[in-house]
């Protein structure tokens, strides 16, 4: 999941993936696999997984497809090795961009991503070259409800290791630590509220626009990024609000 709008870009990027489920829940299944490969398939003791787990709930992926994710990788011992890399670069207009790739052939996808970055009048950088510009955080993103008290899910958020709440017309955002994120959602969870998006990744700092005709360009490389199999997460620094 990509992108820094919270609520539009979120629901867009949700409705369309509705017709590509079975790519979305692919990758998923991924991140479980090398997940379990790294840390086994206990849940208590691999924060990996159970952080992973969180993000394929969030993203709809039925408990028994997570399941069955679980048993492949711990039953399948001469899986495929992923390793993983992360790319950095620019957008139009200098736009900060990130992107993690689990793959198995590092020439193929950076070939691919290099590709995106081109067609999107951007350019790939070197390591470390816009990192600095992103923090390390668990956000989850939750639709407000009409029975929905504010301060109750503060509190409950805060109690549970959340840094920080955040509440919208639409929903409330909530900020934890990489460390916290795991306990926050299962006590989130618990109450029946609908995560709209939940994982851990790399917020920016600060955001920027782009005008119209760079925004397409932007979106472009996003799109090109989002199809690719090798892909697993895209962040950025491109306010699309």
């Amino acid at each position: 999941m990509s992108g820094h709008s919270k609520w539009a870009n979120i629901k867009h990027r949700k409705a369309g993936q509705d017709a590509t489920k079975g790519k979305i829940f692919t990758k998923l299944g991924k991140e479980i696999a090398v997940a379990v490969k790294e840390g086994g398939a206990d849940q208590s003791i691999n924060r990996k997984l159970k952080d992973t787990i969180s993000k394929a709930k969030s993203n709809n992926m039925p408990n028994d497809s997570i399941d069955r994710a679980i048993k492949k990788a711990v039953g399948d011992k001469d899986s495929i090795n992923y390793e993983t890399i992360i790319y950095e670069g620019y957008g139009p207009n200098g736009i900060a961009v990130m992107v993690e790739a689990l793959t198995d052939n590092k020439n193929r996808t950076a070939a691919n991503v290099r590709s995106a970055f081109n067609k999107g009048k951007g350019n790939m950088g070197t390591t470390g070259c816009v990192s600095f510009m992103f923090d390390p955080k668990g956000q989850i993103l939750i639709e407000k409800e009409d029975n929905t008290n504010d301060d109750d899910l503060m509190m409950l958020a805060l109690d549970a290791g959340a840094d920080d709440f955040l509440a919208d017309d639409e929903g409330y955002e909530i900020i934890t630590s990489p460390e916290n994120f795991s306990d926050v959602c299962t006590k989130l969870e618990e109450t029946n509220l609908t995560l709209v998006s939940a994982e851990v990744k790399m917020i920016p700092q600060t955001t920027n626009k782009l005008d119209e005709e760079n925004a397409k360009y932007m979106q472009k490389m996003i799109d090109m990024l989002d199809d690719d199999e090798d892909v697993q997460n895209v962040w950025h620094n491109w306010d699309e609000e």
